[in-house]
Order: C-alpha cells, then structure tokens, then sequence
C-alpha cells in the first residue's frame, strides 16, 4: 500500500487530498495543527499540533516515520494574508514567508530519509508566485512567500534528482476555501483530481515544473 503524508490537511485543499488518497488506496497520514470531525471520519491516520513552522514538532513527527516508507509527500499547509503599500505589515510578511517558503522546506528536509527511491514530492503555490504573471501588484507577503517557495522547487528537483525523487510545484487554481473567503472560481475536489493528474504524469523529466491544476505551463 502506497503511503503518503500531506500537510494542512484538516480542511479546504489538505482534506480533500486526503479523501481522494485514501479512496486511491494510499496510506495517508495527515497532518494538521488541530483536526475536526470531517477529517476524523475519514480512514487516515491524523497527527495534530504539527504546525510547519515549529522545528521541534516537525522532527518529533520525522522521527517516527520509518526510512523508505514514504512515496508521496504534499506540501500543502499555507497562509494568505493581504498586505498592501499603504499598509505595509512587516511581520505578516514575515509569517507568510515562515509558513508558505520556509515551512515546506523544512518539512521535506526533515523527512527525506523517509522519502522512498523514486517518491514524490508535490508543493502547492500559487500563480500569485509568478512574477512575469503579476497584473496587478499588492499581496506582498504571499506573492513574494510563494515566488520563493517556487524557487526552492526548483532547487529540490535538482538536488533530489540522482535519488529518482522528483518535485511538482502546483497552482490549485481559485479555489473556494477558508482562504479565500469562499469566494473561488472552482471547488476543493475539481481542483484536487486535476493536482493528483499532474502528480502522476510527474516524473525526473518534468521534475521542477510549474504547473496549474489544468495542466497548463506557468511562466515564472
């Protein structure tokens, strides 16, 4: 049975991986701050007060899973929070970049001797990372947290590359989530069936692509 480990996974994107996961036969181990009823109910094994910016919960939680044991690793936890010019916060900025950038590195760091020989590692950003794409400016925290974490995925399809582990960095498209107010263009589980069709054409080739949930290219 195929294991896999996805992160924010108590609602919106995270929980409707793991429904989908399981319902494919995976193993899957989610992971959340605090979970709820609708992730309880689902077959997965749920690990709360893992939050991606706490170094010692991240290593608590590595430590127990087993070497090559793992085939799939989703790094979908993350925070929007609007910051404009006019009203520059500095340290939203800064918790943007720790839980959106800084977060999955660590996470995907800490579990590589988990990861088996030819896994995969899927980010979940945001075209509002794409600099070339940028019409309309503002939203400085989570536009310049998610340029980086692209960035870093590029750089882990590379590093990971003579390991046969490759890297899918991956726009969901507006979805209607917490997030966003539920005021998105597509649902949670259109978004999810379209990321786990990216997640399988994934392989050493494209490794380090971007890619919106349609399938589409993204500029950077």
């Amino acid at each position: 049975m195929p294991h896999a480990i996805i992160t924010g996974a108590n609602r919106g994107i995270g929980l409707e991986f793991c429904r989908a996961l399981s319902g494919r036969g995976y193993a899957v181990t989610a992971l959340c701050r605090h979970s709820n009823e609708a992730l309880n109910k689902l077959p997965v094994n749920v690990h709360e007060g893992y939050d991606v910016v706490d170094g010692d919960a991240i290593d608590a939680f590595a430590s127990t899973v087993a070497p090559d044991s793992v085939d799939l690793l989703i790094n979908n936890a993350g925070i929007l929070h609007s910051v404009s010019l006019a009203d520059l916060d500095l340290e939203s900025v800064r918790r943007q970049f720790e839980v959106n950038a800084l977060g999955p590195l660590r996470v995907t760091e800490s579990l590589l001797p988990a990861l088996k020989s030819g896994a995969k590692i899927a980010l979940i950003t945001s075209r509002m990372g794409s600099i070339a794409d940028n019409e309309s400016g503002g939203s400085y925290g989570y536009r310049m947290s998610k340029a980086a974490l692209n960035a870093a995925g590029v750089s882990l399809a590379k590093d990971l590359h003579s390991r046969d582990i490759s890297v899918a960095i991956l726009h969901p498209g507006y979805v209607r989530t917490d997030m966003t107010g539920q005021s998105g263009m597509i649902n949670a589980q259109d978004s999810v069936t379209g990321l786990l069709e990216r997640i399988d054409q994934l392989n050493l080739e494209n490794s380090g692509s971007f890619w919106h949930t349609n399938g589409e290219v993204l500029p950077w």
